[in-house]
């Protein structure tokens, strides 16, 4: 049971990664691979703050504005550079390895005795996974009331527009490439905070920590879809927590498997997302066969 929470406690802090990679793969309909940058820079923000003697809440704010500044970059190079989203995502997560060597000193920076708001939470009195539950949950709720608040705005319906829609925004006067820059710093600025978060929990910072990170956002978002179908926009984004929740599971499983090598979870990580991706590929062409038969 131990287990069991700690996977769902880990699962509620990735979620925010899912739901800043779902901005940008869902709602813009860019694949944007930043995440693997814009994660361990929310991660060195947020770790050499707290070594530095700040507060761990406002070095968690910090690695959110650093997050949306790398989805500021990102932006840029898409919409003003022209760079194709693939390439803009490729171009920053590798000049962002270096900013988070640069952030860190050295590869990795641990935590040892430092207050994080785990710690904080662990002096109150809670063991360490009733305070990451608490700390992720209330972070969830926080973040998938704003963005349900934001995208019902006029800015909101004017982001999610541009991803359905480009040609026909531009023609009611949206600013498309305004709107692609806010949800490349949205999105990042999530990540990134996922990233400070799950730093505090883990209690040190790594340099290589994003490897594998959109892998993590995609199979959470498409497990989501394919689980809970037709949500409405909020109900969406919780749907996000629950894939990523799910996702954390499955993964738990696999590793309980007698003889199975930890090494391999990347890979089972793969194959995982192959597999869900291919899921509604599988459901059309049963539904094809259906149609067919009658």
């Amino acid at each position: 049971m131990d287990i069991i929470l700690s996977s769902i406690s880990q699962g509620l802090l990735w979620s925010i990664m899912a739901i800043g990679v779902y901005l940008t793969y869902r709602i813009l309909d860019i694949a944007d691979l930043t995440a693997e940058g814009a994660y361990p820079l929310g991660a060195a923000i947020c770790a050499i703050a707290i070594v530095s003697g700040l507060n761990p809440f406002l070095a968690t704010l910090l690695a959110i504005i650093g997050g949306m500044l790398a989805g500021l970059v990102s932006g840029l190079l898409h919409t003003k550079m022209k760079i194709p989203a693939l390439l803009t995502g490729i171009v920053t997560l590798t000049a962002l390895y270096s900013i988070n060597l640069k952030v860190l000193g050295k590869a990795n920076v641990a935590l040892l005795r430092k207050e994080t708001l785990v710690t904080a939470l662990q002096d109150a009195g809670l063991s360490k996974t009733n305070a990451i539950l608490l700390i992720g949950a209330i972070a969830v709720v926080v973040v998938v009331l704003f963005l349900t608040i934001l995208l019902k705005t006029q800015v909101g319906l004017a982001l999610r527009s541009t991803g359905d829609n480009i040609p026909m925004s531009e023609a009611n006067g949206i600013q498309v490439d305004r709107m692609k820059i806010y949800g490349y710093m949205l999105s990042n600025g999530l990540i990134a905070l996922s990233g400070a978060l799950l730093t505090q929990n883990n209690g040190y910072a790594d340099v290589n920590s994003g490897t594998g990170t959109i892998v993590i956002g995609l199979a959470s978002v498409i497990i989501a879809e394919v689980v809970i179908r037709n949500l409405t926009i909020g109900w969406r984004l919780a749907s996000v927590v629950f894939g990523s929740i799910l996702y954390r599971l499955i993964i738990l499983a696999i590793l309980e498997i007698p003889g199975m090598d930890a090494d391999l979870v990347k890979l089972f990580s793969a194959i995982l997302l192959a597999a869900v991706l291919f899921i509604p590929e599988m459901q059309k062409k049963l539904k094809i066969r259906q149609l067919n038969w009658k």
